[in-house]
């Protein structure tokens, strides 16, 4: 793989990195606050009033952009055919903003007869409530597909800041309506900074957009009969279909939920973000960067280098995955009860939401590596085969959904297992077919990489778990707080965690680590040499 390339992905991925660790951590306090000022009654309506708006975001900027605009849209860049390029985007874009249009207004005229369809065990007061939080946050439907879609255009211009700072801005307007309208309006309050975010990020996305390529857009213009809006269309409607799936799988479990006791959507949602945090800031930098690049190395017929990148991209996703997993799963509890508990948020719920995100920590890697294989696919123009695993996937969860709940005790933590083994299933599936098709991903060099990260982070486990113990000891009759304790645990098991896992990674020689250092030597080197 060129070098150049790989170092400008590097630095691409750092920067989304970056943003995203920015935007998550303005998401959790966001949760917190959803969680400290307003009690499960109203969380678990907000949380479900968010499956619509959710469920379109992700059919559109994980299937029409991923699967079809993007690559398409990369072919036209890299050929150096950009004015005709810009004639399938606009014409994708002002079909969408209709289509758009036409669906909010739908959704707000009918929030009555949808919301049942998001919870539809809630009791009738939880209901009115659901029904009015839906109606509030569907405009921000709109906005929020439109900004995902600004992005993809972004993106593909190899301009990564603008999509990523954009939730940052969609977090801020989300945590000034709770703390600014919640004491007034309650939760509607927060409701209504959902909206206003969505069209802080449009926005953003609409003022980079016009410096990098956008005045090449055309208001108004649709050509149907395009060849490349037709080809967009082709490739997006497998990948919708699978990403419907998906989406349903969500839906589903989200009404299976609304049948639990209280506060069971509250457990699953916040317990999902936690494991959304380590996928967000290092797995979705890492498949945002690479799958532009991926696409222009299948344009260019530079299969062996596609090969290479992909399996370097994997690599670096488990080596930060897995011991992202472990240290979830051995601090489950004190970081909840950190991050969450407090006021409203009593220490049952920490307790329930620790038991659901134990579960869902089992397989973070393999949902971290499903935001990049499904992309490898797309960029080699084959948006059917992931589908057809996805939905198999999906089935597999439902199913074992239903098993869980009716069959066995696990609740909320029968859920987030079933997560968690769909996405085992959905990650072999899709590399065994890949490595079927290209004759090979290196799969000898991810294997081993995946063994010896998976051996390093089983020895941090094992520090972490003898030290919790004995920092519990140390601190129990020195009057620290329960917030107080469980941080000086969480801080004290990635720090000693984290050392453990890196001394191990350079025992065992691992290529990840020893890049690390290499890079990073040069780096001063080159600071030393300058001075």
């Amino acid at each position: 793989m060129d070098q150049n390339v790989s170092v400008k992905a590097a630095k691409a991925a750092g920067m989304i990195s970056l943003m995203y660790l920015l935007s998550r951590i303005l998401g959790f306090a966001r949760e917190n606050l959803s969680g400290r000022l307003f009690n499960r009654f109203e969380t678990d309506a907000f949380f479900a009033a968010f499956i619509i708006p959710d469920t379109m975001y992700y059919l559109l900027v994980g299937g029409a952009l991923s699967a079809a605009f993007i690559p398409i849209f990369t072919e036209y860049l890299s050929k150096g055919e950009e004015e005709e390029g810009w004639k399938v985007a606009s014409t994708f874009i002002n079909v969408t903003v209709l289509l758009l249009a036409v669906f909010t207004i739908f959704g707000v005229l009918n929030a009555k007869w949808l919301a049942p369809l998001e919870a539809p065990d809630f009791p009738p007061d939880k209901m009115q409530l659901l029904v009015e939080l839906t109606r509030v946050m569907f405009p921000a439907v709109c906005f929020t597909a439109l900004a995902g879609l600004m992005g993809g255009v972004l993106n593909s211009y190899k301009r990564f800041f603008a999509p990523a700072f954009g939730p940052i801005v969609y977090n801020v307007a989300i945590i000034g309506g709770a703390f600014f309208l919640g004491e007034k309006y309650g939760i509607k309050g927060m409701a209504a900074g959902v909206v206003v975010g969505a069209i802080g990020n449009f926005v953003t996305q609409i003022c980079f957009l016009r410096k990098g390529g956008g005045q090449n857009y055309r208001f108004g213009y649709i050509d149907l009969k395009n060849p490349g809006f037709r080809r967009m269309l082709f490739l997006m409607l497998p990948a919708l279909i699978g990403l419907s799936a998906t989406q349903a799988n969500l839906w589903i479990t989200n009404a299976m939920a609304s049948a639990l006791p209280e506060g069971s959507i509250t457990a699953l949602r916040f317990a999902n973000r936690l494991i959304q945090l380590p996928i967000g800031i290092f797995a979705m930098g890492i498949a945002t960067a690479c799958f532009p690049m991926l696409a222009g190395y299948v344009a260019e017929e530079k299969l062996e280098e596609f090969k290479d990148m992909l399996a370097g991209a994997l690599r670096s996703i488990f080596f930060l995955m897995l011991p992202a997993g472990v240290g979830l799963i051995v601090l489950s509890e004190p970081i909840i009860k950190l991050l969450f508990e407090g006021q409203k948020f009593t220490a049952a719920d920490t307790s329930l939401t620790a038991y659901a995100l134990f579960y869902y920590s089992l397989a973070i890697f393999a949902h971290a590596a499903i935001l990049l294989l499904p992309r490898a696919f797309y960029a080699l123009k084959d948006t059917k085969t992931p589908v057809k695993i996805s939905v198999l996937a999906v089935l597999l969860s439902v199913l074992l959904n239903y098993l869980f709940l009716e069959y066995t005790n696990l609740g909320v933590g029968g859920f987030a297992l079933s997560f968690s083994i769909m996405g085992l299933v959905n990650m072999i599936a899709l590399m065994v077919v890949l490595r079927k098709r290209l004759k090979g991903i290196r799969g000898h060099l991810i294997l081993g990489s995946f063994v010896k990260t998976l051996v390093a982070a089983a020895v941090m486990a094992v520090v972490i778990l003898g030290l919790k113990p004995l920092i519990n000891l140390l601190i129990s009759d020195r009057g620290f707080s329960g917030h107080a304790q469980a941080a000086v645990v969480v801080v004290s098991g990635i720090l000693f965690g984290g050392a453990t896992f890196f001394v191990m990674a350079f025992l065992l020689k691992m290529e990840e680590i020893q890049t690390a250092f290499a890079g990073l030597k040069k780096k001063l080197f080159k600071n030393q040499k300058r001075g």
